[in-house]
């Protein structure tokens, strides 16, 4: 089973679509972050995050890893 994060929250790859571990909702519905319980912002940007100049992929960690930024 492939497994990962969204905002802290486990993820699982189950019959073509991924689904958070503890409800096996879809995660089409976007939960709020884990540890602060902030949803993401009106443009859909990470509000923990928020936007960062130069970047293509950024995550906190929300908690569950450390953070990244990767930039071109």
């Amino acid at each position: 089973m492939v497994r990962s994060f969204i905002k802290g929250w486990a993820i699982v790859y189950m019959n073509r679509e991924w689904v958070y571990a503890d409800t096996k909702m879809s995660t089409v519905k976007n939960r709020p972050c884990k540890r602060c319980g902030v949803p993401s912002t009106a443009n859909g940007h990470d509000a923990c995050l928020g936007t960062v100049p130069g970047a293509f992929s950024a995550c906190c960690g929300h908690g569950a890893e450390k953070g990244f930024i990767l930039r071109r």
